[in-house]
């Protein structure tokens, strides 16, 4: 690990963990988010928090949680800056992957990576979401 001698753990650093403000946030973009929705809800237990419609009634823009967890997502587009971008991957630390897992598969999520204990001790599962996103859910927390 390299590290940056000007990068002090303290408020005045932008850059400093304990920030708040320093947290990152996936932005998936999809042909039809309220499908999505629908699917991370019920396949992996995200929550509604917010959901803006436009006016034809299509999500615009929605932010779902899982436990600390937050993703946003909202429609696919053909240009701009989120235009014609492929799939993603995101993980997620989960406290149970077991009973994760048995949600996701009970509700038919595509399983591409079986429950699994890894070599660098994390039990974790990957499936895709229906337009080929990939969801990596596990007990690995990065940097801890």
């Amino acid at each position: 690990m390299v590290e940056n001698p000007g990068s002090a753990g303290n408020a005045a650093n932008p850059a400093d963990p304990a920030d708040p403000a320093n947290r990152a946030y996936p932005a998936l973009t999809y042909r039809d988010p309220r499908v999505a929705v629908d699917f991370l809800e019920k396949a992996f237990g995200f929550e509604q928090r917010h959901v803006y419609e436009g006016e034809d009634g299509g999500i615009v823009h929605a932010e779902l949680r899982l436990g600390d967890a937050w993703i946003l997502l909202g429609p696919a587009a053909e240009s701009g800056p989120m235009g014609g971008l492929g799939p993603a991957a995101v993980y997620v630390v989960v406290a149970d992957p077991d009973a994760h897992h048995t949600r996701a598969v009970e509700t038919g999520a595509e399983i591409v990576m079986p429950l699994s204990d890894m070599d660098y001790g994390s039990r974790e599962y990957a499936a895709k979401d229906p337009e080929g996103n990939l969801w990596s859910f596990g007990t690995y927390r990065p940097g801890v």
